[in-house]
């Protein structure tokens, strides 16, 4: 597929190539942040704890917003005071009871999966909160079993239309419930942090910015015309390359594959040997015997690297790995982008590689002549399977 480089660099037909609004979406991430805190305040997910911490957590989110219960599982870490554990669809676990919170999460408050498992956790008695739009099923499910419902803002479902687009409005309410409850340290003075870090990329990637000096642009332009392969070199940075992977897949059409390391190092570096990767070494192969089309390149995501007066042993054996990774991608004439953390606290840090990751993609699916919003072959899915 043919990139327009030219239009990254015009603010005007990015507008006219974007009618659905998508940059402006991405950009109201630090809005999503504060108007949904203010929404989960005011929903009182406070009352979630007037029987005590749950004994167990369970997240039902799907499609643009399935990684709200993988950024929860992260954030409480092998310390967590309760078990939490994320579904995709039914059955509830068969003991989740009156003793379990259980959170369903769906934009559009009709997604079959998490309106069946909140449905189903109300008829067990077990603690409800829901995040929707208000006045859907979800909702309903929510008030009328004296579940929590936090609404979500109308500014976020007007401007993202899809889940994906309005990630930290959806996220949000669920790290405010998760603070309540004691099981994350992500309190309403952190997340006005990650808001202002929000804006502030939000101002680095806009639309005005030459391709030469916004990140977000020349990863788009790397990315072109390849097969990404997005690599984290821990837990914050593997939760940040399964989004990256689905806003290139849903928005920008590119398939890609994913990872952690240290677990997935084998099977990443197995993929530079494979029909995508390039041909290295060969001094008398015939360049017109080369083969043509999407390439592998490895796109990187890395951690902030942890402060001199707390070592952390686990991130220097992380890290070498992550060396060994790329310098076998070199070897191999595999491309590598790479993109690295600020320091902060865990979810600043998953704020930055999304922020970028997701203005990335935006900007490829634009400049290679897509709607991000709209694909015909979902549409397609979604009327056959009705």
């Amino acid at each position: 597929m043919a990139l327009d480089e030219q239009l990254l660099d015009d603010p005007d037909a990015l507008a006219q190539a974007d009618p659905s609004g998508s940059l402006r979406a991405l950009a109201s991430a630090g809005a999503q942040v504060r108007a949904a805190v203010r929404a989960a305040e005011e929903a009182g997910v406070d009352r979630l704890t007037r029987d005590g911490r749950p004994r167990a957590v369970v997240v039902a989110s799907l499609g643009g917003s399935a990684v709200v219960g993988d950024v929860l599982t992260m954030l409480a870490g092998s310390g967590s005071p309760v078990q939490v554990s994320v579904r995709r669809g039914m059955p509830l676990p068969g003991w989740v009871g009156p003793l379990d919170l259980v959170v369903a999460v769906s934009m559009s408050g009709r997604a079959p999966g998490p309106l069946g498992l909140a449905a189903e956790a109300a008829r067990r008695g077990a603690r409800l909160l829901t995040v929707g739009t208000a006045g859907s099923p979800l909702a309903e499910v929510a008030i009328r079993t004296n579940g929590v419902h936090v609404p979500v803002a109308p500014a976020a479902t007007t401007a993202g239309r899809a889940s994906r687009m309005a990630l930290w409005a959806l996220l949000t309410p669920v790290l405010t419930a998760g603070h309540a409850i004691g099981l994350t340290d992500v309190s309403p003075t952190l997340l006005a942090r990650v808001a202002d870090r929000l804006d502030e990329h939000a101002t680095t990637f806009r639309p005005s910015s030459d391709a030469f000096v916004n990140p977000a642009k020349s990863l788009a332009l790397d990315l072109a015309d390849c097969v990404p392969v997005v690599l984290g070199d821990g837990d914050v940075t593997g939760v940040a390359a399964s989004r990256a992977v689905a806003m290139l897949a849903r928005t920008a059409r590119v398939p890609a594959m994913r990872g952690a390391l240290p677990d997935d190092a084998g099977d990443v570096v197995a993929t530079f040997g494979g029909p995508f990767a390039a041909r290295p070494g060969d001094l008398f192969a015939d360049p017109f015997d080369a083969p043509t089309g999407p390439r592998l390149r490895l796109l990187f995501l890395r951690d902030a690297e942890p402060s001199v007066e707390r070592p952390d042993g686990a991130w220097l054996e992380t890290s070498r790995t992550a060396d060994a990774v790329r310098i076998t991608a070199e070897e191999a004439g595999v491309k590598v982008s790479e993109a690295t953390a600020n320091p902060g606290h865990p979810i600043e840090r998953f704020a930055d590689l999304v922020a970028l990751t997701d203005f990335a993609s935006v900007y490829l699916a634009l400049a290679s002549g897509l709607d991000p919003l709209t694909s015909p072959h979902v549409a397609d899915l979604r009327d056959r399977t009705r």
